[in-house]
């Protein structure tokens, strides 16, 4: 059974696209795809206020609890999608 992720760590106002993307794969907004694609400035050039300053919480959520295989890099995140996310991936390994 996988590992829960604990999303309480993110700003309110993004846990729930975090979720949806790593959970189901859907795209989330464009700040929190520059995240995903580990992409510094445009990060902090589309963070809100909120944002800018929970980027170090937002890193180490990354780090620490987002899966390895949906982060860092553009064609990371199309075929993290293009799976589903971990409900994508959970479905195909039960079958």
């Amino acid at each position: 059974m996988p590992r829960k992720i604990n999303y309480d760590s993110l700003p309110e106002h993004i846990q729930g696209g975090m979720e949806r993307y790593i959970e189901q794969g859907i795209a989330p907004g464009d700040f929190l795809q520059a995240v995903i694609k580990n992409q510094l400035v445009d990060s902090f050039a589309l963070a809100d206020e909120t944002n800018i300053r929970s980027m170090f919480d937002i890193a180490s959520f990354m780090y620490n609890q987002a899966p390895l295989a949906c982060r860092g890099s553009l064609e990371a995140m199309k075929a993290w999608q293009t799976k589903g996310g971990l409900n994508g991936i959970l479905k195909e390994a039960t079958k």
